[in-house]
């Protein structure tokens, strides 16, 4: 048996959904047909992939297995765009928030200029409002927003969302005493959340860093000044989560690239890569 494609997309997808039926609607399948390749992959790896309970998990082996899917399916991608359009070229005017340059997107983007080095890549890091400003005036081909609500940009294509936490000491927290916040300057989707919750809740707090650079928050909070705000996947290992009894919730982050132009091939290619390579 040979590791098809359909395969490894099937279980990809069941794997970030946690639900056959999720997976069958991202892979445009039905329920049943996502379970045979699941069953296919077992019957060729030996083993159990995934325990079908009330929430599907992952198998230790499936754990392992999940790493190698996600390699082989970006790299028959890769193979795809590398030769199916070697002679795309021009240029891509691309925003994005800086967090998401430093955590996610530097190896993409490196990954993109390889397959496609006759695409220029004119790349730019600032504030989502910021960047949306700009990009209404023609400033930007595509941008990558972050906001609390998706109808911000109906506009948009939905990339993925995820929770907001509250990241740092737990010990700074004190009920007699502002929270002492780390943040982006204003206009921070993350900062307006944030302050927005604790004033819901009647919770004081003050300003003890401001920083537009990832970087800087995390050395701040590291150092002890403060508590932030990320999104799950951008908080380092060292860095704890807040637990929810401490201070009030926050709402999702979403995230969505927005554009001007489809009929552009290099920007149509940027875009597919780029919500390829964040999804998997």
């Amino acid at each position: 048996m040979d590791l098809d494609s359909f395969s490894l997309q099937c279980f990809i997808a069941t794997v970030e959904t946690k639900n056959f039926t999720k997976a069958a609607e991202r892979v445009k399948r039905t329920q049943s047909a996502v379970s045979q390749q699941i069953a296919k992959l077992e019957k060729f790896v030996g083993g159990a992939l995934i325990v079908r309970s009330k929430t599907l998990r992952l198998t230790p082996r499936g754990e392992i297995f999940l790493g190698y899917a996600r390699r082989i399916f970006a790299l028959q991608y890769e193979v795809i765009d590398r030769f199916k359009k070697p002679e795309l070229e021009g240029e891509v005017r691309f925003g994005l928030p800086e967090d998401f340059a430093t955590v996610f997107l530097s190896e993409v983007l490196a990954d993109f200029s390889r397959i496609h080095p006759r695409i220029l890549l004119n790349i730019e890091c600032d504030l989502t409002l910021k960047l949306f400003d700009r990009f209404k005036k023609k400033a930007f081909d595509l941008v990558l927003v972050k906001m609390n609500r998706p109808e911000d940009f109906p506009n948009g294509l939905n990339v993925w969302s995820e929770p907001l936490r509250w990241v740092g000491d737990p010990r700074l927290i004190e009920k007699s005493r502002p929270v002492p916040l780390v943040l982006s300057p204003f206009p921070c989707v993350y900062r307006t959340a944030g302050i927005r919750s604790l004033e819901l809740a009647g919770r004081s707090w003050r300003l003890v860093f401001t920083s537009p650079s990832y970087a800087g928050k995390v050395a701040a909070v590291r150092a002890g000044m403060g508590i932030t705000i990320m999104p799950r996947t951008m908080i380092p290992n060292d860095l704890e989560v807040i637990d929810l009894s401490l201070l009030p919730s926050l709402s999702d982050n979403h995230v969505s690239l927005l554009k001007y132009r489809k009929d552009a091939p290099a920007i149509n290619t940027l875009e597919a890569f780029v919500i390829r390579k964040l999804n998997h």
